[in-house]
């Protein structure tokens, strides 16, 4: 059964303007033009930050796992059920990147490219529920989409690959509402649409969860009037029956997906530390309370003013507010002032239904940010700017609310208001584009973070980490010093500094430093040890490295460095190496390398089967093949080698491997060369048994003068055998350029011919 249009004013306001005007596709192409246009000088960009460990490392995004793992894992990649998950499920999100990489590969440009589509997509459907929902007037609803589409605050999540999922959360955000407010013939079937809209939402991010309050609040806002009728008749009408249905409807679904999410949580909860997010670990629930409150009334400043943006704030990026006189508290108040002052002015016209958009805005500025505010549940991090998409709606929305007001009210000063909304659009779309930027590599996000934030410990250790992978080391000790001096606990500090320290003595001390203030951190327990290890330490370097197993089973570099430790000729290698390649059952690196190992052990056969098992892993894998053709070889299996090379060389064509063209000459005429050592073999027996009806007389001579000729011959043949191997080597030489493949060959052919 339909439900009655009930919202009145909106409606209204949509229906008239339907009226007057023959078209909104002006606006919505004026709104995605220019949402398109403004983040196009961020699409060239690279990799950065969290994209790397979310996109380029994630074995669900790169297909390694199967499709039913990205409803298993984190969003990471992690296993949720795993202690270290980060427990944030958004399979949705991790999907469309897995749709991104089987299209178009590691390609930045494609990734970029779809996230910039549906930052339009979101603007598009902010402006439609601006219109349609809120009421605005059309000049107005267009100036919403106009600024949210050019605000600075949302670089990090359109330009940033990693805010995708703050993005598409707020598409299906967007969808729900409309689902459930923006239809003059709303009935059963759009209440569920905007149902599976919102679960799609969550899916996509958790914060998308709010839709479902935010659809009730807003609902029961435009149903007061029926709602307060029913209160004084006491007696049920139609429409508080209908809304009484909706609201069962919608808490039920919301309490299903609720119950749904907290089951994928495994039953744990996710693990921050301090240097996350100093607030959450602070001993006073006072110095707690108060810095949270600051952090949100900040976030609602650089929503109003997004001059100070940066892609980390952690690690003391913001002070905590440790007392009451702080001046920071000021803004606190005035924030929080300033919302309670609005939500008084709608509660006071709320029998009149007078400003239907003033209360949108604020649920849209409210709701969403709950969950990130730390106020419910603790999160891993201090402000994060891509949070904050969903929630600038709101604020968006009641600034041109606020300015559809002044130009009523003001007629003789819309001259000024207009200048002044030229003004927020060229600035904000300048401060964009400046911004994106930024995010082109690795070294210009660090580079435009420390002029942003020169106090942030982790900024400068990131920047260290930066200088480090490029060698230039004397850069970044100054760095990794200056983030220890900011944050003197920082265990991964201490750490990555002892790693390009020449001093030994001193390297130990940030070794055994980093140990101190995390005891469970893997790395600094393994690169102490093999610290001890280059200095004949070798009692301590073995309880270093068991230390390092025993927090970390699968650390596989810790089992390689007992092995180097205790030497080849030790008793427990083998079983070293073998959980090596138990625990990398997919990389035939290991498998191969323990090959080779029982090959100098002189354990052939074992040896082959590692072999296959790296072959199997990787059929073109090529220390693997060498392996199995060396084993070839020592057992004179040279027609079995020649077959295994031809069909190597297959699956690399297969492959599209880039092989030269004399590669299959050279391939023919050894194959040839054999077939020939072969003929010249079997008429050698010939003659042999040729000569046995001759005289003893004869046949000495002919033996000799055989003995003499296949001397000559002999001889010959080897000399120009080895004069054209030598060619081909030179050949090789001459032509470093070529694949790496066609270099193999020599390898191959002086291996199996030679």
């Amino acid at each position: 059964m339909k439900r009655k249009q009930t919202h009145t004013t909106p409606a209204q306001v949509s229906a008239d303007y339907t009226k007057k005007s023959p078209s909104s596709w002006p606006i919505y192409g004026v709104v995605g033009t220019l949402a398109v246009t403004c983040y196009l000088n961020g699409i060239d960009g690279d990799f950065v930050h969290d994209d790397i460990p979310a996109v380029t490392l994630n074995r669900d995004v790169l297909a390694q796992n199967p499709l039913k793992s990205v409803f298993e894992n984190d969003f990471w990649g992690t296993p949720m059920a795993d202690e270290d998950s980060h427990k944030s499920y958004r399979p949705l999100t991790v999907l469309t990147f897995r749709a991104n990489y089987l299209c178009f590969g590691l390609s930045p440009v494609a990734f970029h490219l779809t996230n910039i589509v549906l930052h339009a997509v979101a603007c598009l459907l902010f402006t439609r529920v601006c219109l349609s929902v809120a009421g605005l007037k059309p000049p107005f609803a267009t100036l919403a989409g106009l600024m949210f589409s050019v605000h600075p605050i949302h670089t990090e999540a359109v330009t940033g690959i990693v805010g995708r999922a703050d993005v598409l959360a707020c598409v299906f955000f967007l969808l729900s509402v409309l689902a459930y407010h923006g239809s003059s013939t709303e009935g059963r079937f759009y209440l569920w649409t905007s149902i599976v809209m919102g679960a799609m939402s969550m899916m996509a991010k958790e914060t998308g969860i709010t839709v479902f309050l935010l659809n009730l609040g807003f609902d029961f806002y435009l149903q007061w009037p029926h709602i307060k009728r029913t209160i004084a008749e006491v007696r049920w009408n139609s429409e508080s029956l209908e809304f009484s249905s909706r609201t069962a409807k919608l808490m039920t679904s919301t309490g299903v997906l609720l119950a749904l999410r907290l089951a994928v949580l495994q039953g744990s909860l996710p693990r921050f530390c301090e240097q996350d997010n100093p607030a959450a670990f602070h001993s006073s629930i006072y110095v707690r309370f108060l810095t949270f409150c600051y952090l949100a009334a900040f976030n609602l400043w650089l929503i109003l003013c997004p001059a100070t943006l940066s892609h980390d704030w952690q690690m003391g990026s913001v002070p905590l507010v440790t007392s009451i006189s702080d001046f920071r508290n000021f803004l606190t108040c005035f924030s929080f002032g300033l919302v309670f002052l609005l939500a008084l002015r709608s509660i006071i016209d709320l029998d009149n239904l007078r400003h239907p958009p003033l209360v949108l805005g604020l649920i849209f500025l409210v709701l969403p940010y709950l969950p990130a505010s730390n106020l419910l549940i603790t999160v891993g991090f201090v402000i994060a700017e891509r949070v904050l998409y969903i929630p600038s709606l709101g604020c968006i929305l009641l600034t041109v609310y606020g300015i559809q007001t002044l130009w009523n009210a003001y007629s003789r000063h819309r001259q000024t208001i207009f200048c002044f909304v030229v003004l927020i659009l060229v600035s904000s779309c300048l401060r964009t584009v400046i911004r994106n930027r930024d995010w082109k590599s690795r070294e210009t996000l660090l580079r435009a973070g420390l002029e942003t934030l020169p106090h942030n410990a982790k900024m400068h250790y990131n920047y260290a980490n930066f200088l480090r992978d490029s060698y230039r080391h004397e850069l970044a000790k100054s760095h990794y010093y200056r983030a220890l001096k900011l944050w003197p606990t920082y265990a991964s500090a201490h750490n990555n500094l002892g790693t390009i320290l020449k001093n030994n003595q001193e390297a130990e001390r940030h070794f055994l430093a980093a140990i101190k203030y995390a005891s469970n951190h893997v790395n600094a327990h393994y690169n102490l040890g093999q610290l001890y290890r280059k200095n004949n330490k070798t009692t301590e370097s073995e309880q270093m490295l068991q230390k390092c197993i025993a927090l970390e089973p699968t650390f596989t570099p810790a089992y390689l460095e007992l092995v180097r430790l205790r030497g080849p000729n030790d008793k427990s290698v083998p079983g070293l190496l073998k959980k090596v390649v138990e625990l990398n059952p997919n990389v035939p690196y290991y498998a191969a390398k323990f090959g080779e190992w029982l090959t100098k052990k002189g354990n052939h056969l074992e040896a082959l089967k590692f072999y296959w098992k790296s072959l199997r892993t990787c059929a073109t894998h090529r220390e693997s093949v060498i392996g199995v053709f060396k084993y070839l070889r020592k057992f004179g299996q040279k027609a079995r080698m020649f077959q295994m090379l031809t069909r190597w060389h297959n699956l690399l064509r297969q492959k599209g491997t880039n092989l030269r063209q004399d590669f299959y000459l050279q391939e023919w005429r050894l194959k040839s060369e054999l077939s020939y050592k072969i003929k010249e073999y079997s008429t050698t027996l010939h003659m042999k048994n040729g000569t046995s009806d001759m005289p003893p007389d004869q046949q000495k001579d002919a033996k000799l003068q055989k003995h003499r000729t296949s001397n000559t011959s002999q001889g010959q043949n080897g000399k120009a055998y080895k004069e054209k191997m030598k060619m081909l080597r030179k050949k090789q030489e001459e032509k470093n350029e070529s694949s790496e493949e066609a270099l193999d060959f020599s390898k191959f052919a002086l291996l199996t011919y030679c």
